[in-house]
């Protein structure tokens, strides 16, 4: 079979992104990604590659968030750091840097890992952290680490029950799991709210002390968090602005460019209605009982 490239350029960008997020179209997601796999190229949904191809770190967390993650997390030199869905890799580089860790992260964004790749060399630790493009999708890592992370991609186990015990597998004992997870900050009025907000229903996301009580029914403890901010939120959301308008004026022609223009064209006002009053983020973390 002739090398092909798989990704979501069907449907406009907010159709792409309920691909994603919404329970169906995961199971959809993992389907067609068997069906591929081994003969294709896996990679993320276009849109996602141009929104974001400026950002350093892929959620609502900013560098001084990560920071106080780690020093939260007490992180000792030579911890292994496995992070399921890496992205940039900001987070695996700026730790082993701060604290000396040794991190391997995979992710499906061919220009995400190598602008990681770009990163460990920028601040000097290469040798310290191993990026991987392809498929985190049932991923455990060759020798167990002591953190094991999934920030804001639990699509990966089909959710967060099911990634928490993805990485279980990859973990030492004592470890700690990092789960990054949105909860709504209140209960929106309506479903039509919430699917503004890139939920597909109100049930797609709990308030903040169900999420924490849902991690005690699976039997682990949640030992620390660290919350986004609406500094974190603005800085994630409305940084991706000027990228969409800089990748406009430079693809006029492109044929993504006329949703990428409907994008910038709605987003400022939808984030600002719906997104930054109704969404929150945050990364727990856990330790099995």
């Amino acid at each position: 079979m002739k090398e092909c490239e798989f990704r979501f350029n069907y449907g406009t960008p907010k159709q792409q992104l309920d691909t994603l997020r919404c329970g169906v179209a995961k199971g959809i997601f993992q389907l067609l990604h068997t069906l591929v796999k081994g003969v294709c190229a896996l990679d993320i949904p276009r849109i996602f590659t141009i929104t974001e191809s400026a950002h350093r770190i892929h959620n609502p967390f900013t560098p001084e968030k990560l920071a106080t993650l780690g020093a939260a997390l007490r992180l000792e030199s030579g911890t292994r750091v496995l992070d399921l869905g890496s992205g940039s890799g900001e987070m695996l580089c700026t730790w082993a840097r701060d604290y000396g860790i040794i991190g391997v992260g995979i992710d499906m964004s061919q220009l995400f890992t190598e602008q990681a790749k770009l990163r460990a060399e920028e601040l000097g630790v290469a040798d310290r952290v191993e990026f991987i493009h392809g498929d985190a999708v049932g991923y455990v890592a060759e020798e167990k680490v002591g953190v094991a992370a999934c920030l804001g991609a639990t699509w990966i186990g089909g959710g967060v029950a099911g990634t928490i015990k993805l990485l279980a597998k990859s973990l030492r004992p004592e470890g700690i799991i990092l789960i990054g997870e949105p909860y709504w900050l209140r209960l929106p009025p309506t479903e039509d709210v919430a699917r503004e907000c890139d939920a597909s229903s109100i049930s797609d996301f709990l308030m903040l002390p169900e999420l924490l009580g849902s991690f005690s029914d699976l039997n682990y403890d949640v030992v620390e968090m660290v919350l986004a901010d609406q500094e974190g939120w603005d800085r994630y959301e409305a940084a991706k602005w000027l990228t969409m308008r800089r990748w406009l004026d430079a693809n006029p022609d492109d044929d993504f460019a006329k949703d990428v223009r409907a994008r910038l064209t709605l987003e400022p006002k939808r984030y600002a209605a719906y997104t930054r009053e109704y969404l929150g983020w945050g990364v727990f973390a856990l330790m099995a009982r």
